[in-house]
């Protein structure tokens, strides 16, 4: 089951025309990756603190099906796809929440693949995951 992040839209995140800015998604979607750490147990700073290695995102793809405006309440999903050693393959979509509690399902606005691999903080070379990190992350 995926994780999901409310989140709504403000001024700041449309363009000219009104709309999301296109590079916005994928902060809604770090965000959202955030959060879903964060439920897990999994605090990025204190992570780094401790282990001396963070997570970086290596590759993300994106498409994008509709706009969402000014005001929209958004749901963004993060979920795990694929555990590796050193990298994790996340995916994740940001639908718009149906105005009225009515039985009409979210419509899907842009989904992605995005892999985190995990480095060394102070060096930035990859490295492997710490296993108890792994057993947190993994069901």
């Amino acid at each position: 089951m995926a994780f999901a992040f409310p989140l709504r839209i403000y001024w700041e995140d449309t363009d000219a025309g009104g709309i999301v800015f296109y590079a916005n998604y994928l902060k809604f979607f770090e965000r959202a990756r955030t959060e879903w750490l964060r439920s897990l147990g999994v605090g990025q700073q204190s992570l780094r603190e401790q282990t001396g290695g963070m997570f970086v995102v290596t590759d993300a793809q994106l498409r994008y099906h509709r706009p969402a405006r000014l005001d929209d309440e958004l749901i963004v999903t993060a979920a795990l796809q694929d555990a590796g050693r050193a990298s994790l393959t996340i995916v994740q979509q940001a639908l718009l929440k149906p105005e009225h509690m009515t039985d009409q399902p979210p419509t899907l606005l842009s989904e992605g693949t995005i892999r985190i691999g995990w480095v060394d903080a102070a060096t930035m070379r990859p490295a492997r995951i710490p296993s108890t990190l792994l057993e947190q992350l993994t069901p």
